[in-house]
């Protein structure tokens, strides 16, 4: 379903399209592609009190960036979004809408073609261990994370997984991957016992409501994790470990 925006919205993504098709002889794919990328991008800025694109600035453009990458985007895809929001900068610029593009600050994501960052033995433990605190929040992180790091999970299948998904006796984790593909992945018994200690001394003050669906890592508001969260959690974990490598969910899996 199509995103509904505010009109100013809506009449610079229109004129952008018209320009892109008629003036720059553009295929329809592509601009069909355009019109599809800023309008997640008008949606993002919108969501956080803008009312134009050309109110936006540096900071929101980074910001948006940001978001993509939480929700797991290939660098390609990534590099896709910002040449759409880059050609929507010049066409505004252009029209004398804006003085500057200010996606010039923001360098293009490219595909990694080398082998997958990871992080060392060391590094991992003073991660972990960033968690070691025994309120509710640090005892869910901590299973979460030695979670997605025993089974190498995407934070995608981790915040889905459901308590009856943890199959103890046999030292099992139920997983669902893309296109709802389920598999048995073995689980040690560190993450386990972590899982375990936070069914028992913590997610029982984090359910606000009976409609949980068996969620086993719930949020502050007692439903389901979002990628930004768990993203935003990693974060703040690495800046506590001190760990200077930039760190992304995908480094679980490796």
């Amino acid at each position: 379903m199509r995103r509904e925006l505010p009109a100013a919205f809506e009449r610079d993504i229109k004129q952008f399209i018209h320009y892109a098709r008629l003036e720059r002889g553009l295929a329809a794919t592509t601009t069909e592609a355009y019109r599809h990328d800023v309008t997640q991008y008008g949606g993002y800025l919108h969501e956080r009190g803008l009312s134009s694109f050309c109110e936006a600035t540096l900071e929101n453009v980074r910001g948006f960036f940001e978001h993509l990458a939480a929700l797991e985007l290939s660098a390609t895809s990534r590099a896709r979004y910002l040449a759409s929001v880059r050609h929507l900068q010049h066409f505004l610029v252009g029209n004398g809408r804006l003085d500057r593009d200010v996606t010039e600050a923001i360098d293009m994501p490219r595909p990694r073609r080398q082998l997958p960052e990871c992080l060392s033995v060391q590094e991992m433990i003073g991660f972990l261990e960033a968690f070691n605190a025994e309120d509710r929040y640090s005892l869910r992180n901590r299973a979460m994370f030695e979670t997605m790091y025993a089974c190498g999970l995407r934070v995608s299948e981790t915040i889905s997984l459901r308590q009856s998904d943890v199959m103890r006796d046999v030292e099992l984790l139920r997983v669902f991957g893309k296109g709802s593909k389920e598999r048995l992945v073995p689980i040690g018994a560190e993450a386990l016992s972590w899982i375990e200690r936070y069914q028992q001394q913590a997610r029982g003050q984090l359910i606000t409501t009976a409609d949980t669906d068996d969620v086993l890592f719930l949020s502050s508001r007692g439903r389901r994790l979002s990628r930004m969260a768990v993203w935003k959690i990693i974060q703040q974990g690495a800046q506590q470990a001190g760990i200077t490598t930039h760190l992304h969910p995908h480094l679980f899996r490796h």
